[in-house]
């Protein structure tokens, strides 16, 4: 049995994930594909536009056979703790032979190469990289010089670091290779639009352009093309009962937040330094709402999606000491369970005899099967849901939806 994971979002899922799900199980030969997904909140700092239940019903229906929480801690953190997540989440159920992933580069051995030389971090890299940061360069800037420094062979290949899904992908390999897993990191070329394209041009759009899509005109009718007819379906048969859910919707129960931390300020949270923190509180009397605080608060060095990662972290409570003390746990203590294929049981049989981290079914075998920090992160994953939950029902009162966390069944497709 060969099994492929895939680590997403699916915010919503569209016709270029389909295709990703199909050409990885066809370049690696594999029986089964998992996918570690993020929850109700996602890797750019903000509230997914759908629940996590209904995209996990897309991908199972798109051609996944098991769909996994990535806990909150992970799906809201930096490239580099999202990556390590998700890594430490396959690789720990022991039945993961490969890991496959979208990149604008479309070459492995490239992207490796990236990969081996951030983690040599060299004197010479080092010694860059420090010179460069005190002259004023952006982090990324300043880590870009530092690898043409330390490595040179890399000069010609230096475009490749400026793109989201080559960067997410070379801490994919860094990760891997950090846990020395024997997981095979494959690439497929990221078909159609980027990242950050928001056309509409391409039958391979991006999330970002369907979202952008659906905001401006407020249904659903210029993104039927752009997603398979299932996932369109399921996403129209939830659209203005349960979702759309924005960034905005959340600027209430984060003014609260800030306000009730503003004492002590916000040097507590993952990505927040001192001068974060002082600036949050020296804007905080001209909040106005979730995004356009985002905008204030930007800066050269800071940008939007990292600014709303630093909210969304104060807003649901996220601490940088629990989030070390896991990395120093090695980050993963369940697998929650979403959603899986009927026909994908002796993929769960598997991962029962050979994983090191119990499966999830249900939040009442938590107590019994997770040491207290497993049950700490498993809270924050709850807590989370919890949050999203009621904002849904808060701005769509008149529809029933089932929230609740500890009565909702996994899914069985």
């Amino acid at each position: 049995m060969k099994t492929v994971g895939i680590i997403a979002e699916y915010n919503p899922f569209h016709n270029g994930h389909a295709y990703q799900i199909a050409k990885a199980k066809e370049m690696t030969g594999a029986d089964y594909c998992i996918i570690a997904m993020c929850g109700d909140f996602v890797q750019r700092g903000a509230p997914a536009l759908a629940d996590k239940y209904l995209r996990a019903e897309t991908a199972l229906k798109g051609g996944a056979d098991l769909v996994l929480e990535l806990p909150v801690y992970y799906a809201l953190g930096s490239a580099e703790y999202f990556a390590s997540g998700a890594v430490a989440l396959f690789d720990r159920l022991g039945i993961v032979d490969t890991l496959c992933f979208g990149s604008e580069c479309g070459d492995i051995s490239i992207l490796s190469e990236f990969a081996d030389s951030l983690l040599a971090e060299d004197h010479v890299f080092k010694e860059a990289l420090d010179r460069h940061l005190r002259m004023g360069y952006a982090y990324p800037s300043a880590r870009n010089a530092a690898l043409r420094a330390s490595a040179p062979h890399l000069t010609p290949y230096m475009h490749v670091m400026t793109t989201s899904n080559n960067i997410l992908g070379i801490e994919y390999c860094k990760a891997l290779s950090r846990r020395n897993s024997n997981i095979k990191p494959y690439t497929t070329h990221r078909a159609g639009s980027s990242y950050h394209d928001a056309s509409l041009l391409n039958t391979f759009c991006s999330a970002l352009a369907i979202r952008e899509a659906i905001d401006a005109s407020g249904n659903l009718s210029e993104v039927t093309k752009l997603m398979p007819s299932v996932a369109f379906d399921l996403l129209s048969s939830q659209f203005g009962r349960s979702c759309p859910i924005h960034a905005d919707d959340f600027s209430l129960p984060l003014h609260y937040q800030l306000l009730s931390e503003q004492p002590e300020g916000y040097t507590s949270h993952p990505d927040i330094d001192q001068d974060l923190s002082d600036r949050i509180t020296n804007m905080l009397p001209s909040f106005r709402g979730f995004t356009d605080f985002c905008e204030k608060l930007k800066t050269k060095n800071r940008t939007y999606t990292r600014i709303a990662r630093s909210l969304m972290h104060i807003l649901l409570q996220i601490r940088k000491e629990d989030l070390l003390t896991f990395q120093d746990e090695d980050y993963i203590y369940y697998a929650r369970i979403l959603g899986f294929r009927h026909d994908a049981t002796p993929l769960l049989t598997a991962i029962k005899a050979h994983g090191s981290i119990p499966l999830l079914s249900q939040l009442s075998d938590a107590d019994a099967l997770l040491p207290e920090n497993g049950r700490k992160l498993l809270a924050k994953d709850i807590y989370a849901s919890q949050i999203y939950h009621s904002l849904v029902q808060n701005k769509f009162p008149d529809t029933p939806y089932d929230g609740n966390e500890y009565t909702r069944p996994i899914l069985k497709i």
